[in-house]
């Protein structure tokens, strides 16, 4: 799901704003997309936002549990001349890591922008590898590493699917509403087995579950919609679920809310608006931390709680705040993963 990058982008410079239309030099998100693996693993430099986004739950040797994010956000800004340059500007790339620490209460993100050039920052199906300086996903096959650096913490975590790969939606894209285009191409490794070590307040060893998410698309959100609530779940009998529910202006759920459930084999179902309910149950200020979510037809009925209830990534570099942090879920079913919330802080717009 994750549109709020256009938010971001938009906060950092007026040179990446993205507007309700795309621009004719970027190629829109349309039913009928064929696919192409690995090559569309990497970028797509034809479509306008595109990013790879990993989060998972980790235990050390103690049994202490960590939640993790490290993102990276390719924006377009301008297919304006030649290309031949390597410091034309054509792409500004936008990079989060965050560490959840559950037992010492603390929550640590950092933040950098970087224009794309050589050794600054990127993502290239050659190299086999997304990058922003030192943050990078490394890729081996579809095993990958991921490390990060920051004044708070470090960890560098190989990461192997144990799933294959799942595509989001109907005929190749996920609608996000009603107009030709507003939509992306989404698809996700739902379970990945993590290896690695980490440096907060100490050294760990530790192992656990991470989710990948790669959208790639140049417009999405319509005007009505301010925010949207998005889970990753990984529950403990080997079925995942994305779910994500987009908020319109007048409180309401939008019809374009959608989900899908992998089940323990690797298949995947479309799931809608009617499927599913994503009630709030509990805020912390403005963020919900504790929902129940229901559905009827796979006899789910369980409560997501966060591990913290204060992970807010409020913004350094401009555009909106927003929530993203571990979870909990218990009750028919148990399990763990991540929760998004945007719109909160404010709504996201596009200009």
């Amino acid at each position: 799901m994750r549109p709020f990058v256009i938010a971001l982008l938009i906060g950092i410079s007026p040179l990446v704003a993205a507007g309700p239309v795309p621009s004719p030099e970027y190629r829109k998100a349309l039913p009928g997309y064929r696919y192409s693996f690995p090559r569309d693993h990497f970028e797509h430099p034809d479509f306008r936002t595109e990013w790879w986004y990993y989060t998972g739950n980790l235990t050390d040797s103690a049994g202490q549990r960590f939640g993790f994010e490290l993102v990276f956000f390719r924006q377009g800004v301008s297919r304006d001349g030649d290309g031949k340059s390597s410091w034309d500007v054509r792409d500004l790339y936008l990079a989060h890591a965050a560490l959840t620490d559950a037992a010492g209460r603390k929550f640590w993100y950092e933040e950098r922008l970087n224009r794309q050039g050589p050794g600054v920052a990127g993502a290239s199906f050659a190299q086999q590898r997304i990058w922003n300086g030192n943050w990078a996903a490394t890729w081996n096959a579809e095993n990958q590493t991921l490390e990060a650096t920051t004044a708070q913490f470090h960890f560098r975590l190989d990461v192997r699917p144990t799933k294959p790969f799942v595509i989001h939606g109907e005929n190749g894209v996920s609608q996000k509403a009603a107009t030709a285009g507003q939509a992306s191409h989404y698809v996700s490794f739902t379970r990945m087995e993590v290896k690695g070590v980490l440096d907060a307040a100490g050294r760990h060893e530790v192992k656990g579950e991470a989710w990948m998410d790669h959208e790639w698309f140049s417009e999405q959100l319509a005007a009505d919609q301010v925010g949207w609530d998005w889970f990753s779940v990984q529950l403990d009998n080997r079925t995942e679920l994305m779910l994500f529910q987009l908020r319109r202006k007048d409180g309401s759920v939008d019809p374009f809310s959608a989900g899908t459930v992998i089940d323990a084999a690797g298949a995947a179902r479309k799931l809608s608006k009617g499927d599913f309910t994503l009630e709030p149950l509990e805020r912390e200020g403005k963020y919900p931390v504790v929902w129940r979510i229901r559905i009827p037809s796979l006899a789910i009925d369980m409560v997501c709680r966060a591990v913290l209830r204060n992970q807010e990534l409020r913004a350094r570099q401009g555009g909106p705040s927003y929530w993203e942090g571990a979870v909990n879920y218990t009750g028919s079913h148990k399990g763990v993963g991540y929760l998004e919330m945007t719109g909160y802080d404010a709504p996201v717009k596009l200009p």
